[in-house]
């Protein structure tokens, strides 16, 4: 029965993506008659689209206990503060580098031990101690050059990251060296300790701040061998760049694609499509409570250490999934610039014009006297 209901729900779910897509479109000056306009809404369809398989071919939406009993741990996060709940991370030692040749790619993946040393607040659980991490290396012979680390988002990790960032290019043409770290719970770590992202809100903050941690361990080992160091984040890697750029003062440059707020919160905004069965637990991601535990990995607590021409931020204006709310918010914040695609969360990725001004980001970079 419950099968039976799950496939009801989710045809219902997928049923409604186009009549979503255009309602989100029908009061933003929309003309579906144009050719621009049959693309807005095939990028926000894809949006719903997406959003709809993630959510609803997961786990069915619970909480491990009451909300309320996450209050202590929301009242330590809250008095550490951003800077005191992510310890600069102990130095990178390599377990194993292998070169890969696939085709056209020649690339490494590296793989290390890394323990973030989380603070007892987020340790409590279970989260803390050593995992297996991986990032995938694309270097030039000779050096040292300017180095992009790329964090990808949800669901991503494997080899469409080479795609979806351009690597080829950017390593190519541009001259760049680019690592790309594998986020804890994806890619080959899907299967593997720590499970995330979640609908546990304080396994989804450990897990964000075991992610900045390997991701600052990783600037660490690259460095000498960088001129300058360039960070890239989409979607759930954005809060993950931002942080890294708030803590990190190796970071020269920070672009941040498609950006989210607040971790618990937008999933949150997003169990809706298993109807009323995850109402207790949406209300319960969107609390005060677990708003506090959040704010630890809140990118609009901490300031970027690059300065303003060296940050990028890039929103989707008709984004479905981290809304433009998000872009907004951080260019209050950030200041810098603030670049729009005029589709959806997903379409940016295949825009040119994204590309084009990508490119020209990280050339200033490598310009800067």
């Amino acid at each position: 029965m419950a099968l039976i209901t799950h496939a009801q729900r989710l045809a219902t779910q997928l049923g409604g993506v186009l009549p979503r897509s255009v309602a989100a479109l029908r009061n933003e000056g929309w003309n579906p008659l144009s050719g621009r306009g049959m693309r807005q809404v095939a990028e926000v369809a894809l949006d719903e689209l997406v959003v709809t398989g993630m959510t609803l071919m997961s786990s069915p939406p619970r909480l491990a206990r009451p909300v309320e009993d996450y209050a202590g741990v929301a009242g330590e996060l809250v008095a550490l503060g951003v800077a005191g709940v992510h310890r600069d991370p102990e130095p990178l030692q390599v377990s194993d580098i292998r070169r890969v040749n696939a085709g056209v790619l020649s690339y490494e993946r590296m793989c290390y031990d890394h323990d973030p040393r989380l603070v007892p607040a987020l340790a409590a659980d279970g989260h803390d101690g050593v995992a297996g991490a991986e990032v995938v290396l694309f270097r030039h012979d000779d050096g040292p050059r300017p180095w992009l680390v790329w964090v990808h988002g949800a669901g991503q990790g494997g080899m469409s990251d080479i795609v979806v960032a351009r690597v080829g290019r950017i390593h190519r043409d541009l001259g760049f060296n680019v690592a790309l770290p594998v986020q804890p719970g994806h890619g080959p770590r899907r299967d593997r300790w720590p499970a995330y992202p979640g609908t546990d809100p304080v396994a989804n903050v450990a897990g964000m701040v075991r992610a900045v941690s390997e991701v600052r361990a990783v600037i660490g080992w690259l460095g000498p061998d960088a001129t300058a160091v360039a960070l890239s984040g989409l979607s759930l890697g954005s809060a993950v760049a931002a942080l890294v750029a708030g803590l990190d003062q190796r970071v020269d440059a920070v672009a941040l694609y498609t950006p989210i707020l607040g971790l618990n919160g937008m999933i949150a905004r997003h169990l809706h499509r298993w109807g009323s069965s995850a109402d207790s637990v949406s209300a319960a991601m969107a609390s005060e409570i677990v708003s506090d535990v959040t704010s630890v990995i809140d990118p609009l607590a901490i300031d970027p250490l690059p300065p303003p021409q060296r940050r990028l931020i890039v929103g989707a204006w008709h984004d479905q999934m981290a809304y433009r709310q998000s872009a907004l918010a951080l260019h209050e914040r950030w200041g810098g610039e603030l670049y729009w695609h005029d589709g959806g969360h997903v379409g940016h990725l295949f825009s040119g014009a994204v590309q084009e001004r990508t490119e020209q980001f990280l050339r200033a970079l490598t310009q800067a006297p």
